[in-house]
């Protein structure tokens, strides 16, 4: 499994996660187990650039875990809980921010941290682009973000309670 790791660009780690855009799943790699979980990632495709509403791609690492003990489809806005469960959303047709946030912070200056060569802002931290739950599970497995990850509240949560601050994130095609 190491040289595997190392062949996608990462890092020998207790933890690892790599996301493929064009496949919509995710794999969660913890030591020599792995377990895979379909998600959805942007409507827009790949890129890095701010505003673009595209999945980042490329090497980052989660820097923030939010809504510890949150019940299962609790609403998130400005990663704060609102209270109210996605069932008990005004308007349920929005795609929401539910039950868990692993805030991603990407690993490559110029590519998805910082500022670009051209001058454009491609900084998913600053960008707010989470691995999350969603309250249009049925829409997993499909683009169906604004640049976030997907996944179903059950699938959040597990994955939210394994893996540490500093686990590094793959996002390819």
């Amino acid at each position: 499994m190491t040289e595997s790791l190392k062949g996608l660009g990462l890092p020998s780690a207790e933890d690892c996660i790599v996301v493929s855009i064009d496949q919509q799943k995710l794999w969660h790699i913890r030591g020599q187990d792995c377990e895979t979980y379909v998600v959805s990632t942007a409507r827009a495709g790949r890129g890095c650039v701010e505003d673009s509403h595209q999945t980042p791609d490329g090497l980052h690492q989660v820097a923030e875990k939010i809504g510890h003990g949150a019940f299962p489809g609790m609403v998130f806005k400005a990663r704060q809980s609102t209270g109210k469960l996605a069932s008990e959303w005004a308007t349920p047709e929005d795609n929401l921010i539910t039950s868990r946030i692993l805030w991603l912070e990407g690993l490559e200056p110029g590519h998805n941290q910082g500022v670009a060569a051209d001058g454009k802002v491609v900084d998913t931290r600053r960008r707010f682009v989470y691995i999350h739950g969603t309250n249009q599970a049925a829409k997993l497995g499909q683009p169906n973000s604004h640049g976030c990850v997907l996944l179903s509240d059950t699938d959040v949560i597990r994955l939210f309670d394994l893996v540490p601050v500093g686990t590094r994130v793959l996002i390819r095609d």
